[in-house]
């Protein structure tokens, strides 16, 4: 059963406590245990960068490189993710924010199993309703159907802007 996370909504008026606000919220759901990928991971991987961010970037979930370093984006996507945020101005501590929708690595980087994803959701959300980015971009496939409560192809997704419910579950 997946966890369900409330936002004290205090936390989500004040933003010059975000970055507190954040860590707060890491801290209560770092020791999560609510999928087989609790015990088998070396950190959870719960996001870097500006909680002020306007733009947020969601991968799918952390990969060898991040579960070792406890950081999204830092193998080789990283380096390239780097190059594109340096080529629009923004680096990971300032204007971006970026998260995953799992926090645990899956094994030999599958793809997340469905009740993973279910088991992580709220811990997104509530990110995202920490944040409140103005736009958030899905870093591929399972990024954007996460997202979206889709099954859709990407190439059916890609080419439109999709909106989230701010106001309830995404």
């Amino acid at each position: 059963s997946a966890n369900t996370v409330n936002v004290d909504r205090s936390l989500l008026s004040n933003r010059e406590n975000l970055s507190s606000d954040l860590n707060q919220f890491c801290n209560s759901i770092c020791l999560c245990q609510e999928c087989p990928l609790g015990i088998t991971r070396n950190n959870f991987v719960f996001g870097v960068g500006d909680p002020n961010a306007e733009l947020m970037l969601i991968g799918e979930a952390p990969g060898e490189k991040e579960d070792q370093k406890g950081e999204p984006f830092v193998g080789r996507s990283g380096k390239l993710l780097d190059k594109i945020l340096r080529a629009i101005n923004k680096t990971r501590s300032e204007g971006v924010y970026i998260a995953n929708v799992l926090k645990c690595r899956p094994p030999n980087n599958r793809d997340p199993a469905r009740d993973e994803t279910v088991a992580c959701r709220s811990y997104l959300e509530g990110q995202i309703e920490l944040i409140k980015p103005r736009l958030i971009l899905a870093v591929g496939r399972i990024a954007a159907q996460a997202l979206l409560h889709s099954d859709s192809p990407v190439g059916r997704l890609r080419g439109r802007p999709h909106f989230l419910n701010t106001d309830s579950t995404f």
